[in-house]
């Protein structure tokens, strides 16, 4: 049987002189794991799941809030990139890194943990316009600096679009209420039903240092239809802003849903649980070519959402839409044909995406937009006027919850620099490790852990349709976790050395290396499974000898 030696020849190689000499020596260090690497709130998502292994999840959830306060919304309503990136994709499965998330947050909602106060107070005074996602973030995370910050919200309820733009079903509203009055529990003040109307003039009446615009995108696309006497036409955000408020509007039977976004999802699942007779999306492109993810389409459709992919309203008449059938060229670009078929519809509802609202905007010198109307800032997350930051779905940029909570954060970062005069200092990125950079000598069948979900009959209110893993459930998951980059002190570097240079320094401490007596062999290096130890060149000092000597071979 042939088995495989780990331990390699000393890594001493002839030099000038008389014999060998070690020229790398082993170092630990730990590396950028692709989880983190691909979180867009910049979460160390290793190290939370190291400690929900052990057990410690209140750790585990502290982890999670160093860089965003609502981890039980986000691990709802995430679509996890982080979980593509995972290493273990390439062997089975991603571990399922948002339910982990979304335990430790109902936990920490059940159990009342809280955040400690700043332990000192700075003196300025930070305004932060907008309570969605990114002004929550960023007021968070500013109070931990120990400024004081004041959040102003033209709506009756703090949340922004988790509030009124995802439904309940996916995010009930007690689970965001919990973590937003968590927030405001550290001494931030809230104002509801403050629609601000000269923001130079509320800065400048209330003293604030700064300001952090976060206002989001709240105003539907519309689209130019020829209609004759049309029924019912509202945008998706205003249709599921007035649900998300406990309203019921007029629908009629069949209901039609124009989009092919995340949104366009929503809102049709949305209207599958007001009882209609029949809810559809109609959409331009293919399943292959729509903005929304997959899963999202599955979902609706399971629910009884019938959608007609490669359609095109042409003409309204009544409720009679004549819609055009469309392909996909080479470009993936959808192109007419030329053949139209008529559906019946009595409401329509627009999901084309979302605007940014200027009536504010405008009054405020310095400020610039680009071609979408999306308000420009720098890489610091500041805009053309001095003191005046902004990020979130306002800002150029993919328009997620996750996202908008790392400007939040930041932002905050860069505030924070600023309002005290400081430069602002750049985030050294460690070395990634992702899969190709793992020494992975062993395969383990763990399959992943699948949160339970109510059936697709089940669905029809807006009780929520996924369920919570177990506290076993997780713990297990957890361990799925290869520790990309970062040592969980496994021994194997101790157990393989051959010469005893390794060192065991006690739970959590690590290991030490004693040079003098490592050989340079890499038996370390090339079990470490999860590549927390680099090979580092070791300069040598070489004496020229007086006299050169030729040796040849005959």
């Amino acid at each position: 049987m042939n088995t495989l030696d780990m331990t390699q020849p000393p890594g001493r190689y002839p030099v000038q002189g008389t014999g060998p000499v070690v020229n790398h020596k082993p170092v630990y260090q730990n590396s950028l794991p692709p989880c983190n690497h691909t979180c867009p709130a910049g979460n160390d998502i290793q190290g939370a799941l190291a400690l929900a292994q052990e057990g410690r999840f209140e750790d585990a959830w502290r982890t999670f809030m160093k860089n965003n306060p609502l981890p039980a919304t986000h691990g709802r309503i995430c679509y996890h990139p982080c979980e593509g990136g995972c290493s273990r994709v390439h062997v089975d499965d991603g571990v399922s890194i948002h339910s982990i998330e979304r335990f430790l947050g109902d936990m920490a909602i059940e159990q009342n943990w809280h955040m400690p106060a700043p332990k000192k107070e700075s003196g300025k005074k930070v305004l932060v316009i907008g309570a969605g996602p990114s002004g929550l973030t960023a007021a968070y995370h500013l109070r931990l600096q120990g400024h004081t910050v004041e959040i102003r919200e033209a709506a009756p309820i703090a949340g922004g679009m988790m509030q009124f733009g995802i439904p309940a079903y996916r995010l009930p509203r007690e689970v965001l209420a919990a973590e937003i009055a968590r927030i405001e529990s550290m001494g931030i003040s809230i104002t509801l039903n403050h629609r601000v109307e000269d923001l130079m003039a509320e800065k400048q009446e209330g003293q604030f240092d700064a300001v952090y615009l976060a206002i989001g995108a709240h105003i539907g696309k519309q689209v130019d239809i020829p209609a004759r006497d049309a029924g019912k036409v509202l945008d998706a955000v205003s249709f599921l802003r007035e649900t998300g408020m406990g309203e019921k509007p007029v629908l009629g039977r069949r209901v039609a849903v124009y989009g092919g976004g995340n949104t366009a999802m929503d809102a049709a699942r949305t209207v599958k649980r007001m009882g209609v007779d029949e809810a559809m999306i109609i959409y331009r492109r293919d399943r292959d070519h729509m903005p929304a993810h997959s899963f999202e389409a599955d979902e609706a459709e399971a629910e009884g959402v019938n959608i007609h992919w490669l359609r095109t309203i042409q003409d309204i008449e009544g409720s009679d839409f004549k819609v055009e059938i469309m392909e996909i060229g080479d470009d993936g670009r959808p192109r007419p044909t030329g053949r139209y078929e008529t559906l019946a519809v009595d409401s329509l509802i627009l999901a084309l995406g979302q605007d940014v609202e200027r009536g504010m905007l405008d009054r405020v010198p310095g400020l610039e937009f680009d071609r979408w109307g999306s308000l420009t800032i720098d890489e610091n997350m500041m805009t053309g006027c001095e003191g005046l930051f902004a990020g979130g779905d306002m800002v150029p940029s993919d328009r997620t919850a996750t996202i908008a909570v790392g400007h939040g954060k930041k932002a905050a970062r860069c505030m924070g620099e600023w309002l005290q005069g400081n430069a602002v200092r750049e985030i050294t990125v460690k070395h990634l490790v992702d899969y190709d950079g793992l020494h992975l000598w062993y395969r383990t069948q763990a399959d992943r852990q699948h949160e339970d979900a109510l059936s697709p009959e089940q669905r029809n209110d807006f009780s929520e349709v996924v369920h919570g893993l177990s506290e076993a459930q997780v713990r297990f998951e957890a361990s799925r976790c290869f520790s990309c980059g970062n040592c969980f002190e496994c021994d194997g570097c101790f157990g393989a050395c051959p010469e005893g240079a390794i060192t065991k320094l006690g739970k959590g401490e690590g290991y030490q290396v004693n040079h003098d007596l490592c050989t340079g062999c890499l038996a370390c290096y090339n079990q470490c499974p999860c590549h927390a130890i680099e090979m580092q060149a070791v300069q040598q000092e070489v004496s020229l000898p007086a006299m050169a000597v030729r040796m040849e071979v005959r």
